[in-house]
């Protein structure tokens, strides 16, 4: 048998003149070519036409992403144009903010502790307090610059600062404008707030400032006591700087100072949290260096309250019949150390807790060993530190209202602070045992002898002349010598 030309395909020999190979079939070779040019032309016929869909559908990918990020872009340039139209017409308005001075204008923190030689010269030797009040108030006195001081600004120029949104809908902060708009009364509305109080209030508070720091420079101390960092609160974004002096009102303003914080003021009436805990969260604790950063541009201020009233309701409240769960143990040691084994007369059962003397012995003790006061009854001299601190106003318990409202409209924070706190709230807050306390003075005083009265003294009296209050009085709700 002859063979032609043969090839392989599919595992048979395919032969011509109709001769098959064993497992193949017969084809002739002019067909097997034809049949392969006409495969060769569809598949060259079909794959321009799938590349061509492909890059239809790349091109229109690419259109959309080209469009989608164009107006993007777009949005991104609007919103950068309108804030930068925003920042320069705010920062050309408050260029004569008093926050705005740089950092080389403000005082080093040595310069606050060495003020006793800056006044010492002032009128050869001998201080003079209105060229004080002066320098703090204008950053001028007659006898020239004062590095450090505040130079406060007219009303007109007073920065002022939106009201926060404290609830998720903002009707709060519409409530406090439509209130700073209509209605001029009071933190706890007693009276309407005047010209003519404004005046007084003024003026009290610079005699107050006056006769400080006259005694300071008579007892020589000032800038004795570095200044106490650790108890301010400070929020620079409203101007104020605030010494927190416990059983001072200390309560009310760390109400304030949360709502400044932007805390609404229906979630601090109904949270079980800690005030002092809820503002620590937003006014940490600053440095002494911080504190030196802030304190010549801010307005500065502590509230005092007359030194024994203070003490004894700090005693009240921390030690009298262990009531206070955090102090029980403080008081069980106090009774444990001064308490007399006498058996008391009449098999009557002794107190519960310290009483008002051993506490008062327990003080002195602890003065006397050096020991470091607790918070509450430490003086006031020591703990705020205002013969360091130059501070731009000195508050009183005794015209709490007035002059909290006083340094609220120095501030400008009327619309966040006024009438924000609810009438029952602010008759708790402003301790309305106040004045149940300073009636209660000559019972507690005459378990007292002058003796000990005198001893206690020594670490309060210094209290009592720098803020104007009377100790003299109290040699007569005491056990005179002969008692018993």
């Amino acid at each position: 048998m002859l063979f032609n030309k043969s090839s392989f395909l599919k595992g048979g020999i395919v032969a011509c003149a109709g001769v098959v190979a064993p497992g193949g079939a017969g084809v002739c070779p002019g067909a097997a070519g034809s049949t392969e040019r006409q495969r060769l032309r569809k598949m060259s016929a079909l794959l321009p036409v799938k590349l061509t869909k492909r890059r239809c559908y790349l091109c229109l990918k690419i259109a959309v992403l080209v469009v989608v990020f164009g107006l993007y872009f777009m949005l991104l340039l609007r919103e950068s144009m309108s804030a930068l139209t925003a920042t320069s017409s705010s920062s050309s308005s408050a260029g004569s903010s008093p926050f705005s001075s740089s950092a080389a204008s403000k005082p080093s923190f040595a310069a606050l502790s060495s003020r006793s030689g800056t006044v010492a010269k002032v009128n050869g030797g001998k201080l003079d307090p209105l060229s004080l009040l002066s320098v703090h108030r204008y950053g001028k006195g007659k006898h020239g610059t004062v590095e450090g001081r505040l130079a406060r600004p007219e009303s007109k120029q007073r920065r002022q600062f939106p009201p926060l949104l404290n609830g998720p809908d903002g009707k709060e902060s519409k409530a406090a404008m439509a209130t700073a708009g209509g209605n001029h009364s009071t933190l706890n509305p007693v009276y309407e707030y005047s010209d003519e109080m404004n005046a007084a209030a003024e003026t009290d508070f610079n005699e107050r400032r006056m006769m400080l720091w006259n005694v300071c420079a008579e007892h020589r101390i000032i800038g004795k006591y570095p200044p106490n960092a650790w108890e301010f609160f400070i929020s620079p974004g409203h101007g104020i700087a605030w010494c927190n002096i416990f059983k001072a009102a200390s309560s009310t303003w760390m109400y304030y100072f949360n709502i400044l914080g932007g805390y609404s003021v229906p979630y601090l009436q109904r949270t079980k949290a800690s005030p002092i805990e809820l503002a620590r969260k937003r006014f940490p604790r600053p440095t002494a260096n911080e504190l030196n950063d802030y304190i010549s541009n801010t307005i500065s201020f502590l509230i005092v309250r007359e030194p024994f009233e203070r003490l004894l309701s700090a005693y009240r409240n921390k030690l009298e019949g262990c009531r206070n769960k955090f102090y029980k143990l403080l008081g069980e040691q106090i009774v444990k150390k001064f308490r007399k084994v006498n058996p008391a007369k009449g098999g009557a059962k002794p107190p519960h807790g310290p009483t008002f003397r051993e506490f008062l012995e327990f003080l002195v003790s602890h003065y006397r060993s050096g020991g470091r006061f607790d918070e509450h009854w430490s003086p006031v001299y020591s703990f705020c530190t205002p013969c360091s601190i130059n501070f731009t106003l000195i508050a009183k318990m005794e015209t709490f209202q007035r002059d909290s409202e006083y340094i609220i409209r120095q501030a400008g924070l009327e619309t966040l602070l006024l009438n924000k706190m609810p009438r029952y709230k602010a008759r708790w807050i402003t301790n309305r045992s106040t004045s149940d306390t300073r009636n209660l003075i000559p019972r507690y005083f005459a378990q007292i002898d002058e003796k000990l009265l005198t001893d206690v003294l020594e670490i309060y009296q210094l209290d009592f002349e720098l803020f104007g209050y009377n100790s003299t009085k109290y040699y007569s709700y005491v056990q005179s010598p002969d008692y018993g």
